[in-house]
């Protein structure tokens, strides 16, 4: 699976009860396969947290097209963490953005909701 399926992904979150809204920035181009591959991978796990973890009723996903990198970002409006423990989700999305070469952070936001930022060199 990848980014092509996005619109795929985001009808099931909305089927859950979350209003997704997706963003792009850049000029959108094909992506190495294994880029595309995590990309998708890392939306559809912060989404799958939005609906499990957040009680929130909003994700926005926000996919930056850099020059030489794709910025993930997925936000959402649910209340914070009980624990602020990253979870087994954390630590899968991380672990496919380091193999990459890439970076991702995951927290609560300042004034509410959770944030996933990743960074994936392409």
């Amino acid at each position: 699976s990848g980014l092509d399926r996005l619109d795929e992904l985001t009808s099931h979150t909305r089927t859950a009860g979350i209003a997704v809204r997706v963003e792009r920035e850049g000029e959108p181009r094909p992506l190495p396969a294994g880029v595309d591959a995590a990309a998708y991978r890392i939306v559809q796990e912060a989404l799958t947290n939005t609906v499990r973890h957040s009680g929130g009723h909003a994700a926005t996903v926000r996919l930056c097209y850099d020059p030489d990198a794709l910025r993930i970002e997925v936000d959402d409006d649910g209340r914070p963490a009980a624990s602020p423990e990253p979870g087994n989700g954390v630590a899968g999305m991380t672990e496919r953005a380091r193999a990459l070469g890439g970076t991702l952070d995951a927290g609560p936001r300042p004034g509410g909701g959770f944030r996933v930022l990743a960074r994936l060199p392409i």
